[in-house]
């Protein structure tokens, strides 16, 4: 299979993957095309999530990349990088759902877990023989989990009984497993649990009414005295810091699906004004829709250079939680500014899904939101920058 570079990929970064990881992305580009995107506008419009690319994915490998230890390539924070800009250049959805699954879930799972609880989730996770999802976020608490969390965990024994509500939790209509954080009631830390949702008292509502990531399965969460074996505690979650271990991680992948969504609505954009005429000729041969084009280039190109170097970063050991903050700061505000100019170049055919750039531009809202707002994620840097915490 030839390997050809993305025509958004303006100065080459693809070329920085190996021979596995380029022959990987392909297939994964060719499953994506052929099998994704003739339904993610259908999807999107219903709400529906297709279940039945779930076993496909993970076939391709998507859920396993970061913890297959037989193909070390796969562990490379770049080459997953590359993977979520692949998806969320077709559908969002899709992407933020694999984010779930195996950035989330398994990640934590991963981070937090003992030894006999990566050996018995990690393999079931990636081989899609479960879906897992990940519930930090409250009603009443979302930015500032760290300290305003409300859900509780009560030990007796060998047990714990959570109570609480979680809200915005994606994969949680379909979920087998949810990780759920909770505050110990002794210590008043936050710990994690794994919880299987056929667990007595464990609801999942799906959040209908959206305008963003439709296709996303997001549920709220109720929680009424829901026994939980200290087995299936994280034996390694004990702080919201350990939380955080994870967020550094998954944070930075939200980037790359940042500058995947905002690929897709250039693509769409390029394709259109070289097909769309207006006065005698293709609108890409005016001036003023070339300016719209080369400066959602340029915020694409300067994105996937910051990405890139994060995941460098990460993968050197080097990554700490301003880097990732920054990283998903700016390539969300770029996103946002690219396909509105996407959009735009469309005129009124660009707010119907029919032209394959409306799906990309309402998307673009949730990415800019979720895995730390635009506000935290400023002050996160801006603490690193003057040793001051302006949080509050």
């Amino acid at each position: 299979m030839t390997f050809e570079l993305l025509g958004s990929d303006f100065f080459g970064y693809e070329n920085l993957l190996s021979a596995p990881e380029r022959a990987a992305i392909m297939k994964l580009r060719s499953y994506l095309d052929t099998e994704v995107r003739p339904i993610a506008n259908g999807c999107w419009d219903r709400a529906e999530f297709p279940t039945q690319i779930i076993k496909p994915l993970a076939e391709l490998g998507v859920y396993s990349y970061g913890w297959e230890a037989t193909k070390p390539f796969m562990n490379s924070a770049v080459f997953r990088g590359f993977v979520a800009l692949e998806l969320a250049r077709v559908d969002a959805s899709v992407a933020t759902f694999v984010g779930v699954q195996n950035g989330l879930a398994a990640g934590t799972i991963e981070v937090t877990g003992s030894p006999e609880q990566r050996a018995e989730w990690i393999p079931r996770l990636a081989s899609g023989d479960i879906v897992g999802a990940w519930a930090l976020t409250e009603p009443l608490s979302g930015s500032d989990s760290a300290r305003g969390l409300r859900t509780t965990a009560t030990r007796s024994g060998e047990h714990w009984t959570l109570n609480g509500a979680k809200r915005w939790i994606g994969n949680a209509t379909l979920s087998d497993i949810t990780i759920i954080w909770a505050k110990d009631t002794a210590d008043n830390q936050v710990k994690g649990f794994i919880v299987p949702t056929d667990t007595a008292g464990y609801v999942a509502t799906k959040i209908e009414g959206k305008i963003s990531l439709r296709t996303v399965q997001n549920a709220d969460i109720t929680l009424t005295d829901v026994i939980v074996p200290e087995s299936l505690r994280l034996q390694n979650a004990n702080s919201f810091t350990d939380t955080a271990k994870v967020l550094r991680a998954t944070r930075a992948e939200v980037s790359w699906a940042a500058v995947g969504n905002a690929i897709g609505a250039y693509d769409a954009a390029v394709a259109y004004a070289r097909e769309r005429e207006q006065f005698g000729k293709p609108i890409g041969g005016h001036q003023l829709v070339q300016d719209l084009l080369v400066k959602s280039l340029g915020n694409i190109t300067a994105s996937l250079g910051m990405v890139v170097r994060v995941s460098q970063l990460h993968d050197a050991g080097m990554q700490h939680d301003e880097h990732s903050a920054l990283t998903k700061a700016f390539t969300t505000s770029r996103m946002r500014e690219s396909v509105a100019w996407c959009r735009e170049l469309f005129g009124g055919n660009g707010i119907t899904l029919d032209y394959n750039v409306a799906r990309h531009f309402a998307d673009a809202e949730a990415i800019y939101s979720y895995e730390g707002t635009q506000e935290m994620n400023t002050l996160i840097v801006g603490r690193s920058i003057t040793g001051q915490a302006a949080f509050v």
